[in-house]
Formats: C-alpha cells, structure tokens, sequence
C-alpha cells in the first residue's frame, strides 16, 4: 500500500465534508495516520448510552464504519464515493464511559472493491468492538 497521504488535519476535513448531520455530531477527530489506516476518537458523552447505562451499539458501529471511510480515502489519496457492502461487528465489552479510540485498517485495497478490519478500544484501552468491512468504489 502506499504511504499516507492524509494529514490529521485532511481527515477531520474529510469528516466534515462528507459525512451525514448526524454522524458529524458524533464528534469524530483524528487521532493518527499512517500507511495502513487511520485512528479516530469518539469522544464520551451521556447523550450516546441507552437505558442499559453502556454506549449504544449503533454508535459504536456508526464509529466505526465512518473510521473506515477515512482510512479508504487515506489509502486511495483523496474521497471518492463508496457504499458499504457488508459490516460485520463483534461486541466483546461494553463501553461504558470515556473516549474510544477507533482504529479502521485497510487490509485490501482493489479497484472496485476494498477489505478493512476496524478495532475500537475503550479508555481502559481493552479491545471493545472488533469488525470487518467490505466497501464498493462507486
């Protein structure tokens, strides 16, 4: 793959260029950037539990396919219009409270078709949601 071409401050550009109202008030920023993928951070707040007190799954999912985007763009230079095929997310811990660190990695990158695998690790930095993205190039 080839090297990073996004700087932090590219994909918080991309973020807000791109993404629906409503994820944007997810406050997603970057974290990292490199060769291989992009790091975001969900930053905590109340508004994102539901009645069981953790963190809403479809927020946690919502992180993590926006992540995958943004390290899409990374690997292919610039955004370019894509749809999710499939997304499949394993829950291994709740999250509780705290920022979530959502690490997305390109793992192939082809010309109409791309493979990603998305780790999101809560403020205790224990492994929390763990899935894999397949994603049509439009």
């Amino acid at each position: 793959m080839p090297e990073s071409t996004f700087t932090l401050a590219d994909i918080d550009a991309t973020l807000e260029r791109v993404l629906a109202p409503w994820v944007r008030e997810l406050g997603l920023r970057a974290e990292a950037v490199d060769a291989d993928g992009v790091t975001l951070r969900l930053p905590f707040s109340e508004s994102l539990r539901h009645a069981g007190g953790v963190v809403c799954g479809q927020v946690l999912m919502s992180a993590a396919d926006t992540a995958m985007i943004v390290a899409i763009a990374n690997a292919l230079g610039n955004f370019r219009p894509m749809t999710t095929v499939s997304l499949t997310t394993n829950f291994m811990r709740p999250v509780i409270d705290g920022d979530v660190l959502v690490r997305a990695n390109v793992l192939r990158l082809g010309k109409t078709v791309v493979f990603g695998e998305i780790e999101l690790t809560g403020k205790d930095g224990k492994l929390a949601v763990q899935a894999t993205t397949t994603y049509a190039l439009l």
